[in-house]
């Protein structure tokens, strides 16, 4: 038999569910105190995510997709990032974009039906969030054409789950990524499941990085509840894209802890035991124990930030409810430069009608 070409995909792992190292480190976060500023900022965002249900569940919010259990591959993509790249989420990156500058209180606005949000603060190249699936990264990819056309060191980052990548839109990403070898790192958030639709149900694939492979991308797959293999991960593809040496597509191994959003009711369609056994390796309680492990890290250094943590949140909550309300109108106004007859008449009657 001729064999026409072999592939291999990579799996990345250096924190074990019981915090212990399982290889060496990467010289970039050889002093654990290095990971220390990361840490606190995923503590930082599920801080965040837990009051953020709770204000949905008191009515002051609206549907809402909560990042439990996401924090280490959230924040470390965003801290392997420059300002100038363009990072393309899907709904529920907090920690990425909260490393690039976005206040907590736009997604808020965001999530509170205020399209105010999505003039948020940090890179103004950044896209918004996006919850069709995946068109996000047709956005990056164009983004990324655009920085090698100029010849500009910036690279593009886009997100999108495990149910995300059997779309035609990611497939399409990834192909004009290898044909053109653009400045593209293609993120796949594999959480298990894409709403109630399981990752063995979703393809016949073994992993979802080779699914790059047939784009002629570099194919990683990460454990994504390992903030030390995230960030090396980031490197790798970061530094790959810069060089001109084309896109990449990593898959990030985590879980969602919560339900799909606070419509879902997640009990429905998978198992008590799962969601436990996933409490058992999820990314904080790995990393809290290799930085005690390393004395860089402790119970009262935790209490304190916690309370800092929820400080800080609250301040973000108070501005986003002290924020005036739109008039009905503005439903209308942030989405065509000249608006159709059907829905001016719509806007009418609806200015109409909250006048009664």
């Amino acid at each position: 038999m001729t064999v026409a070409a072999k592939f291999e995909i990579e799996y990345l792992q250096y924190l074990g569910p019981d915090g212990k190292l399982k290889g060496k480190l990467p010289p970039a976060v050889k002093d654990a105190k290095a990971l220390v500023p990361l840490f606190k900022q995923m503590l930082f965002v599920r801080t965040f995510d837990d009051k953020s249900i709770r204000l949905q569940r008191t009515g002051k919010l609206g549907t809402y997709a909560a990042s439990l259990g996401h924090e280490a591959t959230h924040v470390g993509i965003g801290a392997s990032m420059e300002p100038d790249d363009v990072f393309a989420p899907s709904y529920r990156e907090y920690g990425a974009q909260f490393m690039r500058g976005v206040k907590p209180r736009e997604v808020l606005m965001y999530w509170g039906g205020d399209e105010r949000g999505n003039d948020f603060e940090g890179p103004k190249n950044d896209y918004p969030w996006c919850v069709p699936i995946s068109t996000q990264c047709l956005m990056a990819a164009g983004a990324a054409l655009s920085f090698q056309l100029r010849k500009q060191k910036r690279i593009a980052v886009a997100c999108c789950g495990d149910g995300g990548s059997s779309k035609a839109d990611f497939y399409a990403a990834l192909n004009s990524a290898g044909a053109y070898s653009l400045p593209l790192v293609l993120c796949v958030i594999n959480n298990g499941w894409a709403i109630s639709v399981p990752r063995t149900a979703q393809t016949g694939a073994k992993t979802l990085a080779q699914k790059g492979i047939a784009g002629g991308l570099h194919c990683l797959q990460v454990d994504g509840n390992d903030l030390v293999a995230v960030l090396e991960a980031m490197r790798r593809a970061t530094e790959r894209a810069r060089k001109g040496e084309g896109a990449s597509v990593i898959e990030f191994l985590t879980y969602r802890l919560h339900d799909h959003t606070t419509a879902d009711d997640a009990r429905r369609y998978r198992g008590e035991q799962e969601v436990k056994d996933a409490w058992e390796v999820e990314p904080m309680l790995r990393l809290r124990k290799y930085l005690v492990a390393a004395k860089a890290w402790d119970d009262k250094q935790e209490k304190a930030w916690i309370e800092e943590c929820g400080k800080r949140v609250d301040v973000e909550i108070n501005a986003y409810l002290e924020c005036p309300v739109q008039p009905v109108e503005a439903m209308f106004d942030y989405l065509y430069a000249d608006m159709p007859a059907d829905l001016l008449a719509q806007r009418e009657a609806a200015i109409a009608w909250e006048k009664r």
